[in-house]
């Protein structure tokens, strides 16, 4: 440790190329997204930055997001903290060894806000579960569904269900049409259809500050879009998809419940995968679709627009045993009482 220092700030010039270069850069560890959850009520991101002291190059970083339902005494019940597509390391042969010093540092700066760390992984990273173990980290598997964009358009239709390609047919014969939202208006109503869905399947949904963030920082870089499903000049259903190198990565979507037979839920994604293929992006990353072999309705959605399965898994540490049982038990009276 002695050839390196940790630090909680970085210039983000030099933060962003880091990101841009790396080939496992992602939208989730640049300074844009920090300052997108910085600006989120109730969350807290945190950076932990590995730099060289001789030549002051960064060797790793990882953006951690805390998220807590609520604010003060309530809020350290449910402080839990999240790293998507991290951490990124400088790529050499000594990769493992700083991997360690970065998680060792973490660790300490972490337990005191958090109940439990999970680093979910977007790459294979067979090669650091010895390292994560050793810092006090389990592995589970955990599935996430990628759509090929390179295909042609015809070999993506083929590859979506029967059903599912009748209902994208229903869709539009009923009238629905898809457009993408660019005002702050259209944005805060999609924010109303989402914490209807996320209310009614009793599962919690960041602050409306993270979209206001999202739209402010993020959508003039191009980094956001924003889609909506109409029926009669309506809009009935929402898709916040991210955008960064090559990937668009399924963020949030719902429709409301009365408008489920004009099929919004069904259009949205190919509608999406069709815009991404147009513009030039390579992958359209579905998202969790959960644990291999355990039923999960969100994953038997998702397959029915083809793809395929990869499994890169997360690493988890719990920080506080006690408060991760009373958060458990939190949780599910959370979903009673909604």
């Amino acid at each position: 440790m002695n050839n390196y220092y940790v630090i909680k700030y970085l210039d983000q010039r030099r933060w962003a190329e880091f990101v841009s270069n790396h080939s496992q850069g992602n939208i989730f560890q640049t300074p844009e997204m920090f300052d997108v959850f910085r600006a989120t009520k109730n969350n807290e991101p945190v950076l932990t930055a590995l730099l060289d002291k001789k030549n002051n190059v960064i060797e790793g970083l990882s953006v951690s997001l805390i998220q807590r339902e609520y604010s003060g005494a309530a809020g350290r019940l449910t402080a839990r903290a999240i790293i998507q597509g991290g951490p990124l390391m400088r790529e050499n042969n000594r990769e493992k060894e700083l991997t360690g010093l970065l998680l060792r540092h973490y660790n300490r700066e972490i337990k005191r806000k958090a109940i439990y760390s999970q680093y979910r992984n977007f790459w294979e990273q067979a090669d650091s579960i010895p390292v994560f173990r050793e810092h006090g980290y389990t592995y589970e598997e955990h599935l996430n569904l990628h759509i090929d964009l390179t295909k042609s358009e015809e070999q993506l239709w083929r590859e979506v269900s029967s059903k599912r390609r009748n209902e994208i047919r229903r869709a539009k014969k009923e009238g629905t049409t898809v457009k993408e939202l660019t005002r702050e208006t259209e944005i805060k109503e999609a924010y109303e259809i989402l914490k209807e869905v996320y209310s009614r399947a009793r599962l919690p949904l960041h602050d409306r500050s993270l979209f206001n963030a999202a739209y402010d920082i993020l959508f003039p870089k191009g980094n956001i879009k924003f889609f909506g499903a109409f029926y009669e000049k309506k809009l009935i259903g929402v898709i916040v998809v991210l955008c960064y190198k090559d990937r668009v990565y399924d963020w949030y979507a719902g429709s409301r419940r009365e408008y489920y037979k004009k099929y919004p839920n069904d259009l949205l994604p190919w509608e999406v995968f069709l815009w991404a293929k147009k513009a030039g992006y390579k992958l359209f990353d579905f998202g969790g679709a959960g644990k291999p072999g355990v039923p999960y309705g969100v994953r038997d959605y998702k397959k029915q627009y083809g793809g395929s399965f990869v499994n890169f898994g997360r690493h988890e540490k719990v920080h506080k045993p006690l408060l991760m049982k009373a958060a458990k038990l939190g949780l599910k009276l959370w979903q009673k009482i909604k």
